[in-house]
């Protein structure tokens, strides 16, 4: 017998009614098995393609449902949303084919590629407003406006209608399926898409394990299901900006609470290295909060073994001036790249002497800082060493050690470290 769900769940006949209203604006994205990934972690590893979506998103879905459920008394008022960027692009989108006025708040740090596709989408139906540094800070100023001018608010993830058409993805998911699905990874930020499509899984696949996926420095989710209530965290890492939020929604939560078998924290460096890979080795262009559910797999290796998985690929919208602090950030986390202040002496030959001595022969200084001081015996250099080898980490230092080099390792003070990189 199926254990009775509290509180609001998507029902199956308005999954299906968002399915219809969605037919002709979006498309029906490929859940294609990607082999690289299934020899890899020795499993069935199927990817939900959503990055291929109209807008390289799922949030049109939940859009576009949203705004088609209100009057024409509502429509006329015109609308309101806050967000990262991708739901911007899905109200944006829709104010388009609708031909509706929209008033879109985004944070003053989204990525220029970002705020440039939703002008695009919404053409002269649309006013940008960038204000804020956070989501969380943003919803604040367009609440406020709804509430001025009487306006109706679009929200990204906590709304009925918003999961049902999220909850869209899931029934897609389980009409191309061929087989048994072991275990579905989903990204967390507010928690829409976890929710539409874990809980579709949970009345039509129960033995199906929901696992959501959250930044390791936004884990706004996981926090508030510890806490067994909705809280709001103080600060939070905004790099993986289309999953970080401060507060999860209030459905949303009640929903997670029921419907996950696991949430998982992903290092925002393992994210990088996720995107990475998904470029130089699949073609494939992924968002950071796109690449998380991909990223969660090393960490459950051993239990998905011989199983078949699929990973809800929710986004590409990547910009590409991103791409040197993504690989940065990569390398760190992958401890191929290491920062040290030295203590040079203030001769002439003293870097020669490091070059030769100190670095291995397939190390590379990738950054260095230095200024000559003349009145000093010693002189600061901040340098970052490229290794090809993690492992060679400990013959490095060694060397070091050998040579008496004066050196302060900064990968390991955070604070002296944002200051000097």
């Amino acid at each position: 017998m199926k254990k009775k769900l509290k509180g609001y769940f998507p029902s199956y006949k308005e999954v299906i009614r968002a399915k219809n209203v969605l037919k002709d604006i979006i498309y029906e994205t490929p859940l294609q098995r990607n082999t690289l990934l299934s020899e890899k972690y020795k499993a069935n590893v199927f990817l939900k393609r959503e990055d291929l979506q109209i807008i390289r998103s799922y949030k049109i879905r939940g859009a576009y449902n949203k705004i088609k459920s209100l009057s024409q008394t509502e429509l006329k008022k015109g609308i309101v949303c806050a967000s990262a960027g991708n739901h911007a692009q899905g109200v944006a989108y829709s104010c388009h084919i609708l031909k509706i006025p929209g008033k879109i708040y985004m944070p003053s740090t989204t990525p220029k590629q970002k705020v440039e596709r939703v002008k695009m989408f919404g053409k002269e139906y649309v006013e940008i407003i960038l204000i804020g540094d956070t989501f969380d800070a943003v919803s604040y100023e367009a609440m406020k406006d709804c509430r001025k001018n009487a306006k109706i608010f679009i929200h990204p993830f906590d709304d009925i209608k918003i999961i049902e058409g999220q909850a869209t993805v899931g029934l897609e998911i389980l009409e191309q399926s061929i087989s048994n699905i072991d275990y579905v990874f989903i990204p967390i930020g507010g928690g829409g898409l976890v929710s539409g499509v874990g809980s579709h899984f949970k009345e039509f696949s129960p033995k199906t394990k929901i696992i959501g996926v959250e930044p390791q420095g936004a884990p706004s989710m996981s926090f508030s299901l510890k806490k067994g209530k909705v809280v709001e965290l103080e600060t939070i890492d905004r790099f993986i900006d289309g999953a970080s939020v401060k507060k999860v929604g209030e459905l949303n939560f009640n929903i997670c609470n029921q419907i996950l078998y696991d949430i998982k924290t992903v290092p925002e460096g393992k994210v990088c290295t996720t995107i990475l890979d998904l470029y130089n080795l699949e073609a494939i262009v992924a968002e950071p909060a796109g690449a998380l559910s991909i990223a969660a797999l090393d960490f459950y290796s051993e239990k998905i073994k011989g199983k078949t998985i699929v990973c809800i690929l929710s986004g590409g919208n990547n910009d590409i001036t991103r791409t040197e602090e993504i690989r940065e950030r990569s390398l760190l986390y992958e401890e191929k790249k290491h920062y040290f202040i030295v203590k040079f002496p203030q001769r002439a030959g003293a870097l020669k002497e490091f070059v030769n001595n100190i670095l291995g022969p397939k190390d590379d200084i990738a950054y260095f800082e230095y200024s000559k001081k003349t009145s000093k015996e010693e002189g600061p250099a901040v340098i970052g060493i490229e290794l090809a080898d993690k492992n060679e980490f400990s013959a490095l230092l060694g060397r070091m050690k050998k040579y008496k080099v004066h050196f302060q390792y900064l990968n390991q003070n955070p604070d002296l470290f944002r200051v000097l990189i």
